[in-house]
């Protein structure tokens, strides 16, 4: 969850990049940084949780000694286009990681990016952060997985380099992710959750 707390709490009204990344390096928790200001961000549900290690183990056992590899939400991703700083909950990056000229911690060009919703972070996951990781040239793919509804949103960038959509709301079907030639059954997806 991002609690917009304005970045005054934190002693100045504004922080540079650099101010934020030093910020970051001493803090407990994670913060998404935009445009000058800093959003400190909440930890995750036990649902959450479940969903992810379902997703993060499979995607990582089908791309074990291949070129992409899967990452967990310690990885800060940013965007240079419009300054986001995030930390997604799965970053798929394919070939080296290129980091930021900022921070050396910090990637830049994943190809696949996974959000796993909760009731807090659904509509920012949905609306203006996928604006904002739309700026990325390499990504090819976002996938939203509800993680209190079987619900999943799968964006793909097409031929004519729109985004499309592509959704899955039983524990019948199968999510596709082709960047990575990959699908998962949505049974295995949100198994343990009880959904």
């Amino acid at each position: 969850m991002i609690v917009r707390e304005p970045a005054i709490a934190y002693g100045k009204q504004t922080m540079s990049i650099q101010e934020y990344l030093e910020f970051e390096k001493l803090s407990m928790d994670k913060h998404e940084y935009y445009r000058g200001e800093i959003f400190m961000m909440a930890g995750a549900m036990p649902r959450h949780n479940v969903v992810f290690k379902n997703v993060f183990r499979e995607i990582a056992s089908h791309l074990k000694g291949k070129s992409c590899q899967p990452y967990g939400s310690d990885l800060r991703i940013n965007i240079p286009e419009n300054t986001l700083f995030t930390y997604p909950d799965i970053s798929i990056i394919c070939g080296d990681i290129v980091t930021s000229d900022y921070d050396d911690d910090t990637a830049t060009q994943p190809t696949v990016l996974i959000e796993i919703l909760s009731r807090n972070t659904r509509d920012y996951d949905r609306g203006s952060k996928f604006k904002l990781y739309r700026d990325i040239p390499t990504l090819k793919e976002y996938i939203l997985i509800d993680s209190e509804n079987i619900s999943i949103e799968a964006f793909s960038i097409n031929q004519n380099n729109h985004w499309e959509l592509m959704e899955y709301k039983t524990l019948e079907g199968s999510l596709r992710i082709p960047a990575i030639d990959f699908q998962l059954p949505l049974v295995e997806i949100y198994e343990g959750t009880k959904l």
